[in-house]
């Protein structure tokens, strides 16, 4: 069978397979001439395969975004080399023949050729942009988890506050769920706290405050407490980097806040994720399909299916 050849667009290319533990790396010169070596995942191992790279005259790498540990390696090549981070299923190998040696050789093959699309890698500081604001995500969600917990240990007191107050986390249900977990349980006390926007007679408020707490409950909600607390000064210190970080986009956050039903934490967030270089997308269409809000494309037979959900999830993006 006639072999084809594809027309070699790099000079010294580096395909790698990225395991947790071993990092398989292929340096290609042409078709035929090429080497393979096997590295660990530790650091001091991940420097000699640089210098490998290096002193073979490589310019261009290309390897898999697999789970989270091609992030070391990234870290450690990105300042030396062009790096191509492939989606896995865009390089798949022939089924039946798959080594951890074969995927390097294919993936240094195609590298070569051209044959490969990276996916979007923001510079570093806007990594470490994204790394606070999804981590202070968590910690909002996890504050508000455990603010739901509290409403349920009050319940399980008999203690019905969520029957009469809209919002339990306001300030007027905040002081007095305090109260109630520092002893101060006299309903007459309690109601000193019901104003504001709370529309439940004072009488319905006084039955709904009238329950049975146990030192078990009261230590339980304590505890609550603390975490909430503990984590509110986290997010402070949060917001503290976050304000240090992001000082150099000013500008761009004012013209984002331009846009309608933007205001700056929304802004913040969308310079986090994409970057401020938008000369990584081509068009809009390519950065709302990297954002996983273009619905994908199924064709067959001339007859259009609908995807199984309203968006589909986007694969180009390893972050």
């Amino acid at each position: 069978m006639e072999t084809v050849q594809f027309e070699q667009l790099i000079s010294v290319g580096c395909g790698i397979d990225v395991h947790k533990d071993i990092i398989v790396a292929t340096i290609r010169k042409s078709n035929k001439d090429y080497q393979t070596k096997s590295f660990n995942a530790f650091t001091s191992s991940l420097i000699d395969l640089r210098d490998w790279c290096k002193s073979e005259g490589v310019t261009h790498i290309a390897m898999e975004s697999t789970g989270i540990y091609w992030k070391p390696l990234f870290n450690i090549l990105e300042e030396d080399f062009e790096i191509i981070l492939v989606n896995a299923r865009h390089i798949k190998n022939v089924p039946g023949h798959k080594t951890d040696k074969k995927d390097s050789v294919w993936i240094s093959k195609l590298l070569l050729s051209g044959l490969l699309k990276g996916s979007f890698i923001p510079p570093v500081e806007i990594r470490e942009l994204r790394d606070l604001i999804r981590y202070r995500k968590k910690k909002t969600q996890f504050i508000a988890s455990e603010k739901n917990r509290m409403i349920k240990f009050l319940e399980d007191c008999n203690i019905k506050l969520s029957s009469v107050v809209s919002d339990t986390q306001g300030a007027s249900a905040t002081k007095m769920i305090n109260d109630i977990i520092d002893g101060k349980d006299d309903v007459v006390s309690l109601l000193t706290h019901a104003h504001g926007r709370i529309k439940a007679s004072k009488e319905d408020i006084a039955k709904a405050l009238t329950g049975r707490i146990t030192p078990h409950h009261r230590f339980m909600l304590k505890m609550i407490r603390e975490t909430i607390d503990e984590n509110e000064k986290l997010i402070n210190k949060l917001d503290q980097q976050i304000d240090l970080s992001i000082e150099k986009y000013e500008i761009e956050l004012q013209l984002l806040q331009t846009i309608d039903g933007v205001g700056r934490d929304t802004a913040i967030t969308i310079i986090s994720e994409i970057g401020t270089d938008m000369s990584r997308f081509p068009t809009e269409h390519h950065l709302a399909s990297w954002s996983g809000l273009s619905p994908g494309t199924n064709e067959s037979a001339g007859k259009k299916k609908a995807p199984e959900s309203s968006t589909e999830t986007n694969t180009s993006n390893p972050l």
